[in-house]
């Protein structure tokens, strides 16, 4: 994408009132983003931290600001894309028009972004270098809930993609609420090596305590918070004659700054095709 001095982005995550490391990926996304120079500026705001989605309504006052693409750090669409932020931001419908001509276009969460299945995989081959797929199982965590929990879906959604591809012994969805789950990865997978990504945009306290709980890894061998996949890469876990490895939350990768970016890109190119149409 070639720099557009007449266009802003705005990153929207839902921040934490408990967890200082839920916003971090967001912001080490947007200062990426920013160093690139593609955008005139480059904004975050968030559900429950400052700046808030209320406050992003007085971001972008220069007037040679004419767009401004939003788009929400979230794995999947649910409340959140599709209830609290356009209230809060005052949205319309996927392009709002301001009364100081401004367009606020709003662009699909980055969870369901086309190339979420290759991040993963890159994600999972990074955490356990050297090792056959062929002989690997695949666990992608989600949340999950007796409520609606549209995390749960995607995660499905993804696994489901893997697995056409053919290339892990065993792929398999897995959540810490609801069955199938990740507490039972022994009885769910026959691979000798288990790697384990949580699909999660930030590493807080379900992905380095929860998470590794659920899975049998002892406290002091779990992974610390605020760490990237570089710093966070143990040797393998043995647990019940098995290696596991675990990763850390997918939305931590460095990668995501590209999806974030290929979303505002995606929206301009969706309208055209639809205006072709």
């Amino acid at each position: 994408m070639d720099r557009n001095e007449n266009a802003a982005l705005l990153i929207v995550g839902h921040g934490s009132t408990v967890n200082p490391d839920s916003s971090a990926p967001t912001l080490r996304h947007a200062a990426a983003i920013r160093q690139r120079g593609i955008f005139a500026e480059v904004a975050c705001c968030f559900w429950k931290e400052e700046p808030s989605l209320r406050d992003a309504l007085f971001f972008f006052r220069d007037p040679a600001i004419r767009e401004v693409y939003v788009v929400p750090n979230f794995i999947s669409e649910g409340y959140f894309t599709q209830t609290v932020i356009p209230r809060e931001l005052e949205l319309s419908g996927r392009e709002t028009g301001r009364t100081n001509g401004q367009a606020w276009k709003y662009c699909p969460p980055v969870g369901s972004h086309e190339t979420m299945t290759d991040h993963l995989l890159e994600h999972a081959g990074e955490i356990a270098p050297g090792v056959s797929e062929q002989e690997m199982a695949l666990l992608i965590v989600a949340h999950g809930t007796s409520l609606n929990d549209n995390s749960a879906v995607a995660a499905k959604e993804q696994v489901e993609k893997i697995r056409r591809l053919g290339r892990y012994a065993e792929v398999l969805n897995v959540y810490m609420e609801e069955p199938p789950l990740v507490s039972d990865w022994v009885k769910l997978t026959k691979s000798k090596n288990v790697v384990v990504v949580p699909f999660f945009i930030s590493d807080g306290l379900h992905s380095y305590e929860d998470i590794p709980a659920l899975l049998g890894i002892e406290p002091e061998e779990r992974p610390s918070a605020g760490l990237g996949q570089a710093e966070a890469r143990p040797s393998a876990h043995q647990l019940q004659g098995r290696s596991l490895f675990y990763s850390t939350a997918i939305g931590t990768d460095s990668r995501f700054a590209d999806v974030i970016i290929e979303q505002a890109i995606a929206f301009d190119r969706k309208q055209v095709l639809q205006s072709i149409r």
